[in-house]
């Protein structure tokens, strides 16, 4: 930390939980600022993106999951980008003023919903295109889960590829992806506006999720049968689609889709995690910056109103909601 940061703040307001538990327990509080370790950087946050896994942390499921011993006050945020306040002194590839998006999941620093953030240099990177602050800042963990989902579908050129629940954080990201890589994108979207924004994203086929034609649309779209399927959402809904997949082809869904998506004989099914990682976001980044490339923020709350941000993401819609930090 910089001699005038040190002299002009030493505390940060934050969002932090005294307790494991409901909504209720997300308080703004005046807490201290990180410390930056040797392969660390701290950032001056802008925005904080809210994750579907937002309330699930909450509650206490990371600690549980990853096996640690939590420590109050507990910030939460696994996504944020603003700008580098200071670097450790083993960091070479950021300095002070840089405007970063990073992810971090369980960070034992502290998360995004802060005014300052500590995060490992390796999962940080400079915001890629002309993406703004809040565009950046819901863009990390979505954004390379999608990527991971492609990759391991070895989705190629010309291919004909589903995306189910392309509406969503992960599915618009994804349709735009798989579109750079050469694919032929049917999207599955949930509600007439998300059809038309995925649509607009530039998926070359949409059909919405909530119709009773999707099974008949992918047929059309591919005669053949659906090459790949990346699923977002599970469900009976789900599996009905997914039955469009030809004999051979492969889906792939994040761990934490429910129900798991099911598949009829011959069909791979593939669960994975999101990778994060210099490499990672490098890819992403490359994939982005061929184009124009949209991450879309559908609603922003202030930093005191995280309860109400995560109360929305639990309701109808469309790409990402973030957090204003300042």
């Amino acid at each position: 930390m910089t001699q005038t940061m040190k002299a002009k703040e030493q505390t940060m307001r934050a969002v932090a939980l005294d307790q494991f538990g409901g909504p209720e327990t997300l308080k703004l509080q005046t807490l201290p600022i990180p410390e930056v370790g040797a392969d660390e950087i701290l950032i001056q946050v802008e925005a904080a993106g809210v994750g579907a896994w937002d309330s699930f942390e909450r509650e206490g499921g990371f600690v549980d999951l990853l096996g640690r011993a939590p420590r109050f006050p507990y910030v939460l945020g696994t996504d944020g980008a603003g700008t580098v306040a200071a670097v450790g002194e083993k960091v070479q590839e950021f300095k002070e003023g840089d405007r970063v998006y990073a992810a971090e999941l369980g960070n034992p620093n502290g998360g995004f919903y802060a005014e300052y953030a500590v995060v490992k240099a390796d999962n940080a990177s400079h915001i890629p295109g002309e993406l703004a602050m809040e565009q950046a800042a819901v863009l990390p963990t979505d954004g390379l889960t999608a990527l991971k989902g492609l990759e391991v579908l070895e989705l190629q050129p010309d291919e004909a590829v589903m995306i189910y629940g392309a509406s969503g954080g992960i599915g618009h990201l994804a349709v735009q992806l798989a579109k750079r890589l050469g694919a032929r994108v049917f999207a599955v979207a949930s509600g007439e506006d998300g059809a038309a924004f995925v649509k607009r994203l530039g998926a070359d086929a949409v059909v919405d999720g909530h119709s009773d034609i999707v099974l008949d649309q992918a047929r059309e779209f591919a005669s053949d049968g659906i090459d790949a399927a990346l699923v977002t959402a599970g469900g009976a809904a789900t599996d009905r689609a997914l039955s469009a997949v030809r004999s051979g082809g492969r889906i792939s869904y994040p761990h934490g889709v429910m129900p798991e998506p099911k598949a009829r004989q011959n069909v791979s099914v593939h669960a994975y995690d999101g990778e994060g990682g210099r490499e990672a976001i490098e890819r992403l980044n490359s994939l982005i910056e061929a184009g124009s490339f949209e991450v879309h923020v559908d609603k922003v709350f202030p930093l005191a109103d995280a309860a109400a941000a995560q109360a929305a993401h639990e309701e109808h819609h469309l790409g990402k909601i973030a957090l204003r930090v300042r």
